[in-house]
């Protein structure tokens, strides 16, 4: 069987699979909560619509507690959640969603 030249270098990306990734954000909840103030996750966008590309990023929401991450944090949680789940995430707030996008993105949420 033949592979393509990305495969035999080696660096094929795994295909994404939609359960498996919210089996494990759910499995570190627990740690979520506690080291950032999570208080709600969910994923968006072309991984949840299944018409992500080989260079696509994971659309996360997340609501946090009321405690206010500084951006270094922020920035902390958004490497935590890429390097749990494999794929590079784009980690929005909940409270920064300006109205209009806000309902799109809100009608196709899958809950963590």
């Amino acid at each position: 069987m033949k592979r393509n030249a990305r495969e035999r270098r080696g660096r094929s990306r795994p295909a994404f699979r939609l359960d498996k990734t919210l089996r494990t954000l759910r499995d570190h909840l627990p740690e979520l909560r506690e080291r950032y103030g999570v208080r709600s996750l969910w994923l968006f966008g072309s991984h949840v619509r299944g018409s992500q590309h080989k260079r696509s990023d994971l659309d996360m929401l997340v609501e946090l507690d009321d405690r206010r991450l500084s951006l270094l944090k922020f920035v902390e949680l958004e490497h935590f959640l890429s390097n749990l789940v494999g794929v590079k995430v784009d980690l929005v707030e909940k409270d920064t969603l300006k109205p209009a996008i806000g309902r799109n993105i809100l009608e196709e949420v899958v809950s963590v």
